[in-house]
């Protein structure tokens, strides 16, 4: 395997201009180059490649929809039984996407305002919620939520956490929080070893993750935002090949389409499905974590 330093070199330094187009550029790159082509395709000048956090699942929407897991019900057992929840809780889902988190507590009889800045995940989950009177849509941010100043109880938080600005974030829940409210954060985090499938399937996702270790850098944030307890919940999905496919093109850092590797990627996946599956169905655990507190 060549150097980083060599594979770049070649890519940026290089004439490649005398390549028709990008695949010729690809096929010329031998298979020692394979980890090292997302360099060519997503940190190139104009690429693109820094996403807005805000904007990175907007052609991801149907398939988010469709395979992303959801919470157990246990959160809302659980939160009740710390007194942290009552049936007239005002919510506020920061970052509420297509709605999953939000659902929960509307089906406690909750009131959720949802706050979303990505027009195409917050219109899912408009029409996703549409029969749940106390839903709210806001058009906002953890930075700016437009929400009145200390009219909130508890501030929920799924995935979208891990791309807050923490210090303008946390200025903000404050300013939204009522004296004693809280902050819950919690995600559904894949079991990445345990099974034979769960330990491949890592590999694969390091494989053909175009930012994912910097996803997995961001998910170490939560300490230096408050002070929290934390507890955990099993779940898991069973899915055919479709749904995995679904939920592998759900995430914000796997290749579209448009990618190269796109193909190739998805034949691997069906060789690990092939491999593992079990009455045609594979399963992926998950560790629903909940970080729960109070801002100092």
């Amino acid at each position: 395997m060549r150097s980083k330093k060599k594979v770049l070199n070649f890519l940026f330094v290089e004439d490649y201009s005398k390549f028709k187009n990008r695949i010729d550029l690809i096929l010329l790159i031998k298979s020692d180059y394979f980890n090292y082509i997302y360099y060519y395709q997503y940190l190139m000048p104009d690429s693109g490649y820094k996403v807005d956090p805000k904007t990175r699942f907007s052609s991801r929407v149907e398939n988010y929809i469709k395979y992303r897991p959801r919470y157990p019900n246990e959160i809302i057992t659980f939160l009740i039984e710390k007194e942290i929840l009552k049936t007239d809780s005002i919510i506020a889902d920061i970052g509420s996407g297509t709605g999953i988190l939000s659902e929960l507590f509307l089906k406690n009889g909750n009131m959720v305002y949802g706050v979303e800045p990505n027009d195409e995940m917050r219109r899912a989950g408009e029409r996703l919620l549409k029969n749940y009177p106390n839903f709210i849509s806001l058009n906002g941010s953890a930075e700016s939520t437009k929400l009145k100043y200390h009219a909130i109880d508890l501030i929920t938080a799924g995935q979208a956490f891990h791309w807050f600005k923490l210090a303008e974030t946390k200025f903000e829940f404050k300013r939204i929080l009522k004296p004693k409210g809280y902050v819950i954060l919690c995600w559904n985090n894949r079991r990445k070893e345990g099974t034979n499938f769960s330990s491949d399937y890592e590999k694969f996702i390091l494989k053909y993750g175009t930012d994912y270790e910097e996803v997995r850098k961001n998910e170490k944030n939560i300490d230096q935002f408050f002070k929290y307890d934390k507890t955990t919940f099993y779940t898991y999905q069973e899915l055919d090949f479709e749904s995995l496919k679904g939920r592998l093109l759900s995430v914000s850092y796997i290749p579209q389409e448009d990618s190269p590797l796109f193909i190739q990627m998805l034949n691997e996946l069906k060789e690990l499905y092939n491999k593992y599956q079990n009455k045609e169905l594979i399963r992926i655990e998950y560790d629903t974590e909940i970080y729960y507190g109070q801002l100092n």
